[in-house]
This record gives C-alpha cells, sequence and structure tokens, in this order.
C-alpha cells in the first residue's frame, strides 16, 4: 500500500495465519444462535420494546411509512428507520417478536461483518477471524440484538460507517464508490436515532485527525460525493415528516435531542462515570483480555509508534463516543453501543497475538477467564439437591461450570487456542440454553405477553378493560399486546369489564357493585378483578 496514506496497514506484519476449514461452520453456528436465535423466546419488555414494535405495527396496518404514530397520535421521539425495519418485517413474517427484534438482529450482523472486515484490512486474517467469533458472543451484542428499537440500527449503521472511512484512509485516493458508501452508512445511521451520528463520525475523526496531525486526511471526508449521497439518504423524510407535521422538528430535534442531552428532562440521571461499569459488562466474557489492549495501547503511545496505525483510529472512536455520552445529562446503557464493534477490532489482535504466538499471558487470561465460571457450580449443586428455587437456570449453570472447568485444564495444558474456542463454545451454549428453558420460564414474570394471552381467552367479546397503579413497562406491554391504549381507572368513576392492577383497597364497600378477583395470572404480579353487580 502507499505510504502516503492516512493510516498504514498492517495486515501484512501478521504473517501466515491459516484458519482452519472446520471453523466455517463453528463462525456460522455463534452467529446465529448469538444473534437470530430465540428472538421470540420472550414477550416485549420494559417501556419501550412494545411502544416501537407499535408504532412499526400501526406503520405496516395503515400503510403510512412518514409519521410515526402510538395509538393514533404521531411520536417523533425516535426517527423512522427502526420503524420501516420493522413494519417490513411484520408485512414479511407476520406480527410477532420475532418481526419486531429482527431489525437489531440484522444491525447486529452488519455491525460484524463490518468490524471484521476492517479488521481483515487493518491486520489481517487472524485478527479477523478472533473478531468474527469475539464480538457476536460478548454481552453488548447478544442483549441489544434482541432489542426491538432503534439502538442497534445505530450502531450498526455507524460501525459501517467506520469500516469505510478506514477504508479510505488506507488508499491516498479514495474511489467514489467508497466516498457514496460513507455518505449512505452515515446517513442510514442519522435515520436510526438522529443527529447524533453526525456528531460521534464528525468528532472522532477530527480527534483522530489532531493526534495524527493529518488534518487534511479528515477533510476528505466532506466530498461532495459523500455529502450528496448523505443528504439522498437521510434528508427526504425528515423533508417530508417536518412538511406533514409543523411541530416534527420542534420535538424531535429540541426534545429529544437538544435538551435530552443537556437536561434530566426525561429522568435518565446518571453519574459522569455511568459508562465505565457499563463498558466492563458490554465486553463479557473478554474482558480479561482487554487488559493486553491496553497495555499494548500504552506502550505504543509512550514508544511514539502510533503515528498512522490504525489502532489511534479506533481508540478515538471509542473515545470520543464514550466521552460525548459521559457528558449528557440523560444516560442509558444502549447510548455507547456504538463503541463496541471498534472496541473489540484492536482486541481481536491482541488476542490474536497472544494465542497464536504461544505466549504464556494467552494462557493466563484464558485460564482465569475460565475461573470466573467456576462459582457456577454452587447454584448448580443447589439445584440438583432441590434447595434452589429457579431450577430451570440449572442447565444453563452446568455449562457455564463445566466450559469454565475445561478452560482452565485447557490452559494448564499450555492449549491457548482450544481455551479460547472452549469460551465461545461455552457463551453460545449458554444464549441457545436460555433461549430453550431461562427465558419462556420467566416471560411471565418480566413480559405482559402471557397476562395478555390470558386476558384475551377470558374476554373473547373484547369487553373493556382498565388499569389502575401498574408501572409503566406493564402498561405499554398490554397496550401493545391487546391492541388499544388501555385507559388509567379512577376509584369511583366508571366500571370497565376488566381491571388489572395492584389490590384495590380503597373501592367503596357502598357501591352497588362488588369488585371480585379473578386469578388470570398465575405470578400474582399483578391482580386481574372484573366488577360484578351485587
Amino acid at each position: 500500500m502507499d505510504t502516503h496514506a492516512p493510516i498504514r496497514s498492517r495486515a501484512a506484519e501478521e504473517g501466515n495465519v491459516e484458519i482452519p476449514l472446520w471453523s466455517v461452520p463453528l463462525v456460522l453456528v455463534v452467529l446465529y444462535v448469538c444473534l437470530f436465535s430465540g428472538l421470540g423466546a420472550i414477550g416485549l419488555v420494559g417501556p419501550d420494546e412494545p411502544r416501537y414494535a407499535a408504532i412499526a405495527r400501526a406503520m405496516a396496518e395503515t400503510h403510512d411509512w412518514v409519521t410515526p404514530r402510538l395509538w393514533g397520535t404521531p411520536w417523533f421521539e425516535k426517527p423512522v428507520l427502526y420503524y420501516w425495519a420493522a413494519g417490513a418485517a411484520m408485512r414479511l413474517f407476520g406480527v410477532s417478536e420475532f418481526s419486531a427484534r429482527l431489525p437489531s438482529a440484522l444491525a447486529a450482523l452488519l455491525a460484524v461483518l463490518a468490524a471484521t472486515w476492517t479488521a481483515l484490512r487493518s491486520y489481517g486474517l487472524g485478527t479477523a477471524w478472533y473478531t468474527m467469533l469475539m464480538l457476536p458472543t460478548s454481552v453488548a451484542m447478544i442483549g441489544f440484538a434482541r432489542a426491538a428499537g432503534p439502538d442497534m440500527l445505530f450502531a450498526g449503521f455507524l460501525t459501517a460507517a467506520m469500516a469505510v472511512a478506514v477504508e479510505m484512509l488506507q488508499s491516498p485516493r479514495p474511489g467514489i464508490l467508497a466516498r457514496i458508501m460513507f455518505g449512505f452508512f452515515l446517513g442510514a445511521a442519522v435515520l436510526a436515532k438522529g443527529p447524533a451520528a453526525i456528531t460521534l463520525a464528525g468528532g472522532a475523526t477530527l480527534l483522530w485527525a489532531a493526534f495524527s496531525r493529518q488534518w487534511r486526511a479528515a477533510v476528505q471526508f466532506l466530498h461532495p460525493a459523500v455529502i450528496a449521497a448523505f443528504l439522498l439518504t437521510a434528508l427526504p423524510w425528515y423533508i417530508l415528516c417536518a412538511l406533514r407535521n409543523p411541530d416534527f422538528l420542534r420535538v424531535f430535534l429540541w426534545q429529544h435531542n437538544f435538551e435530552r442531552y443537556l437536561t434530566p428532562i426525561f429522568e435518565h440521571r446518571q453519574p459522569f462515570w455511568f459508562f465505565g461499569p457499563i463498558l466492563l459488562l458490554a465486553i463479557v466474557p473478554w474482558l480479561l483480555f482487554s487488559l493486553k489492549t491496553t497495555t499494548d495501547a500504552i506502550h505504543s503511545a509512550r514508544s511514539g509508534q502510533s503515528g498512522k496505525s490504525p489502532g489511534v483510529f479506533f481508540a478515538c472512536w471509542i473515545a470520543f463516543t464514550i466521552l460525548f455520552f459521559s457528558l449528557s445529562q440523560s444516560k442509558l446503557p444502549g447510548y455507547i453501543l456504538p463503541a463496541i464493534p471498534p472496541i473489540f477490532i484492536p482486541l481481536s489482535n491482541s488476542v490474536a497475538s497472544v494465542i497464536e504466538g504461544g505466549a504464556k499471558l494467552g494462557l493466563r487470561l484464558a485460564g482465569w477467564t475460565g475461573v470466573f465460571f467456576l462459582p457456577f457450580v454452587i447454584p448448580l449443586a443447589a439445584s440438583g439437591i432441590g434447595a434452589f428455587r429457579y431450577s430451570q437456570y440449572a442447565q444453563m449453570y452446568a455449562i457455564a461450570f463445566m466450559g469454565g472447568a475445561l478452560t482452565v485444564g485447557l490452559a494448564f495444558l499450555r492449549r491457548p487456542k482450544a481455551a479460547f474456542l472452549v469460551i465461545v463454545v461455552q457463551i453460545t451454549s449458554i444464549v441457545g440454553a436460555a433461549n430453550l428453558t431461562v427465558l419462556p420460564g420467566i416471560d411471565a414474570q418480566i413480559s405482559a405477553r402471557p397476562l395478555a394471552e390470558q386476558l384475551l381467552q377470558a374476554n373473547p367479546e373484547d369487553g373493556d378493560i382498565g388499569i389502575y397503579d401498574i408501572p409503566r413497562s406493564w402498561h405499554f406491554g398490554l397496550n401493545y399486546y391487546l391492541g388499544r391504549d388501555l385507559p388509567e381507572w379512577v376509584p369511583g368513576s366508571g366500571k370497565p369489564k376488566w381491571l388489572i392492577g395492584s389490590i384495590v383497597t380503597d373501592y367503596q364497600a357502598g357501591s352497588a357493585y362488588s369488585l371480585q378477583f379473578d386469578e388470570l395470572c398465575a405470578d400474582n404480579l399483578f391482580r386481574v378483578c372484573s366488577f360484578r353487580r351485587k
């Protein structure tokens, strides 16, 4: 590659790394199980999933693909890309949790492929192979690939934009196709979650230019082809929505972007360091391996070798994302999801170097990662003797413990690559076991789906239903599954046929109606009541 390129690929330094043919089906199984399996194993949870899915369902039913509406009212909290994707999935596969979560799973796959391609171009085949196995088995990717919302779409398209940016910076004169693709992916990220995509991509690039002192290279991202592709991708929907809804720009841009960032108006207050522990949890089970990446980065910075290293660009992308959202007055775990894929590129490169090189550090890191899973033998033993309540977790505990023990054993036998593969298979198996046994077992505790199904069976004539003093996550969940916006019941007001809520203690005994509890909710989280005439 031309030495005048702003970033120098280090793929040639990797040497001859051979990837076994049997690893191809392993990669496919890991991608399927970790990102796509069990999308419908549990009902929609929290306040956000049911709302986003309801808006997507409304778009699919009304064919109004411009204005997002929640129960008929325009809803401008997020842009339209998730609603388009989920609505299209519902049209193709029917209305289901699978359809609602499929866009996130596909976006997670895009993020993995983009990160793998960047690892291949920057560090070589070995790093790419480790990236493709490590990134999808991280907690962040497994969790957010199953979330019906825009976070993974945002992260996926930003990762794709980053991958194209690295490709552009590894060439002294980027081609027109690369410029168009960068503009398209950045525009899609803006359609997924808003102008934060421009801030993250622009801020990370400027931070890299400052560290590498290559300001001229950063200017190429303002090429007319980039701007044209970006505007053609992102702008049409924003214009149409603003024309149809005069208050769209005020509500979306001001309330849900600037006010959300500058003030705690939405009650998501968290300390400045909030994303520190979130980040550590997000990269589990590869947390200990990140210590090697950190020491490599420090050594590179001290020795002055950073220069044109691709690692500097990844570090700037990661650091700016974390810093930007740490300064926000509203913080949620999903905000730093765009930082996760770039973390795994240098992380995978470090893991490849210590494992393929046979370094003792690789054995230690793999061994101690296995030790982390050994305490799962305690609840496993308790489940075996009937002392532990949730026996449906036993299979998952067994996989965790046996995988940890095998990893430790292989580390002692000086088999670092085999120990690494055991961790990958172990995490994949845990996800599969959770989809089959754990999630269906806790569905009634965290999702409104089972309760809604029982209500629909008991009330086939679609009578009136009210709610009373229940968490908003259950309120929105029942709204979605029952297909309407349930009213909040006020004691002493009208008498809905069914009432869902906490135990009602202030109902007047002198009324002409009595309140009879119907045991529809098996877990007794809420009481399902009906009014009966005395």
